[in-house]
């Protein structure tokens, strides 16, 4: 995540700029404080569930490519495990 993202994240729960400090913001609530958690730990979730479905997605093509598609097919069904992590992710941005 970049600063310019962190930065804006701040800015949408209404963060205010400290006086004299041109880089520095300050989120100031209880309830601020946990909707930029909640955009945070939602991009972070979103960043990795991307990076993941990229690999996955790459390791079945190569896969495909290499083996077969009974044989993709079969890993799935021998390590359903793999599956699961997407899983985890989806549900976690009901959260």
């Amino acid at each position: 995540m970049t600063r310019e993202e962190l930065i804006r994240m701040a800015r949408e729960v209404g963060a205010i700029h400290i006086h004299g400090r041109p880089n520095e913001f300050a989120i100031v609530g209880n309830d601020s404080i946990k909707a930029f958690a909640a955009l945070v730990a939602a991009a972070e979730r979103e960043q990795i569930e991307d990076e993941w479905s990229m690999c996955v997605q790459s390791d079945l093509e190569n896969g495909v490519k290499s083996l077969n598609e009974k044989a993709a097919k079969d890993w799935f069904k021998n390590y359903p495990e793999t599956a699961k992590f997407g899983e985890w992710l989806s549900a976690r941005k009901q959260v």
